[in-house]
């Protein structure tokens, strides 16, 4: 059978705006709480919400925002972000996600390459000082014409200063749930990054299935520590609890385990959102035995594979026996792939789940192009109405990942088994080629987890003068336990592992590079690598 699978289509697709969207679950549901932040108390009921998105959509109108143009937004995850991220919406304006780790080169390039109109924008964040950076970059940024610090008088100009209520309704019946509303960018791992340009149905849809393959409903309480920045935020996040009435709860600007965990105890959260390594910290956490989270029920874990020992604990320990895995990418608006609340525990944490509603997935032979037999490893494709418009401005890379029947070619490497259920198994770009051989790293950080002494592993290559490419494993012992070499780990994988895909190298860390998301940036591992090996770089 080929590897190729369509989602269900039972639940029928939104064909309204974001705003249209929001309007409808106001109405339903108006008193139920919206929007809860932990750090200030503050909170809103749908109603309440309703009535501060209109003051800041009327605001940006009347500062001349209009329709198609850029508004950045530069903060942690607070209140203010939740209610542009809608106002935005509501009149048309295309938000660009700036992520908030971002320093003047970085901020500069976003701004002119979006062609930024509007930035609101932090005043200061741990160690940034936005506002001496903001100075810095605005006069390289020509289209950058408005600035509003959060928490100033520019921000409370956006709120009185408004166009009346009759022009926000005349501008809302202009839009069209296809018109661009929001640009991602991509943590590229070469070059600039790219701004994935997505649409209301994109991210409004991709929000609601994600949200209803768990089961959101009103009533439900969903903690959110992940960046707002990053589709996981932003739209598994609030777009998935708001299409279901259910209440956005942000514990905290960024990611801190203890206050997240206390969040979800006082709050009483049904759902948790987050990467693995943020579940293992609050895991870990020396009170963690203190805090009352039988109230959680489900939730979302996604951005790298779970360990089946961490899965284990979030079920039994953290309540959350409705826990899905989702995969996806910000191109796809992000998720393609999810598990159900009923999946087992080997699907959970082997595979990445089944095909998202409305959509289709195939596996191709990245070099033909031809669908492959199922069990077998190719290029995870996918099509439907969660593919991105396309990179902002920049038609050639488009067309490089999106092809002409409109599958998105995500780069990464997975198979699916004739249950339709797919494991991601690499990147084509991490693949290693050594001596011919074709080898998935994948397979190799499976095996190495089942070393007594090893907490996590990362495979990748490395340059070699003979094969092309050699097996190097970054890995990362449990507690106690001596540090690994080479030999140690051949002679445990002897006879286990065929013998090209034995690591020749072994190099023992206390963490690995990661993006803020919690995926292992392999291309920073291989530079260092190179170093402390001492390697030609080729």
């Amino acid at each position: 059978m080929e590897s190729y699978d369509r989602g269900p289509v039972n639940v029928a697709v939104l064909e309204e705006t974001i705003g249209a969207a929001f309007e409808r679950v106001v109405t339903s549901g108006p008193d139920a709480d919206a929007l809860v932040e932990a750090a200030t108390g503050r909170r809103w009921t749908y109603a309440e919400l309703d009535v501060e998105v209109d003051r800041l959509a009327r605001g940006l109108m009347a500062s001349g925002v209009q329709k198609g143009d850029r508004v950045g937004i530069w903060a942690p995850n607070c209140a203010e972000w939740v209610m542009l991220q809608l106002a935005t919406a509501k009149i048309g304006a295309i938000l660009v996600n700036i992520n908030p780790a971002y320093r003047t080169h970085e901020l500069a390039y976003v701004l002119r390459q979006s062609g930024v109109r509007t930035l609101v924008s932090a005043t200061a964040f741990k160690s940034s000082d936005y506002v001496t950076m903001v100075a810095e970059v605005q006069a390289d940024c020509p289209a950058l014409t408005d600035i509003v610090f959060l928490g100033t008088l520019d921000w409370d100009r956006l709120r009185t200063e408004q166009v009346d209520e009759r022009q926000l309704r005349a501008r809302g019946a202009e839009l069209g749930h296809t018109d661009p509303i929001n640009i991602q960018y991509t943590s590229g791992t070469t070059g600039f990054p790219k701004g994935a340009t997505l649409s209301h149905r994109n991210i409004l849809n991709n929000g609601f299935f994600v949200g209803g393959l768990i089961n959101l409903a009103p009533g439900d309480r969903v903690c959110i520590p992940v960046p707002f920045y990053h589709c996981f935020g932003m739209v598994m996040g609030n777009l998935g609890a708001l299409t279901h009435g259910a209440t956005i709860v942000i514990p905290a600007p960024g990611f801190d385990p203890g206050i997240t965990l206390a969040t979800v105890a006082a709050e009483r959260c049904t759902a948790l959102y987050g990467v693995p390594t943020m579940f293992i910290a609050m895991l870990g956490h020396p009170d963690f035995a203190t805090f009352d989270l039988s109230s959680l029920r489900t939730g979302i874990m996604a951005g790298s594979v779970c360990p089946v020992e961490v899965m284990k604990r979030v079920v039994a320990d953290m309540h959350m026996a409705e826990v899905a895995i989702c995969y996806g990418m910000t191109e796809t608006s992000p998720v393609s792939c999810q598990t159900l609340v009923d999946d087992d525990l080997e699907r959970r944490t082997a595979t990445i789940g089944r095909v998202h509603p409305h959509l289709e997935i195939k596996i191709v032979n990245p070099d033909t192009g031809a669908t492959v037999e199922r069990g077998q490893p190719g290029e995870f494709c996918t099509r439907g109405y969660s593919v991105m418009l396309g990179y902002w401005n920049e038609p050639a890379k488009t067309a490089e990942v999106i092809d002409a029947d409109g599958w998105m070619h995500t780069g990464d490497l997975a198979v699916m088994g004739e249950d339709g259920y797919c494991a991601v198994v690499g990147r084509i770009k991490d693949m290693v080629i050594r001596g011919g051989e074709n080898v998935y790293p994948r397979e190799i950080e499976e095996f190495l987890y089942t070393h007594p002494d090893i907490d996590d592993a990362q495979v990748i290559g490395v340059p070699d003068a003979k094969y092309g490419e050699e097996i190097c494993a970054w890995v990362r012992m449990k507690p106690g336990c001596a540090p690994l070499d080479a030999e140690r780990l051949r002679a445990f994988a002897g006879g286990k592992l065929a013998h090209y895909k034995i690591p020749r190298y072994v190099l023992v860390v206390d963490e690995f590079p990661m993006t803020v998301t919690g995926k292992i940036r392999k291309v920073d591992m291989r530079n260092e690598s190179v170093k402390l090996l001492g390697l030609d770089p080729g």
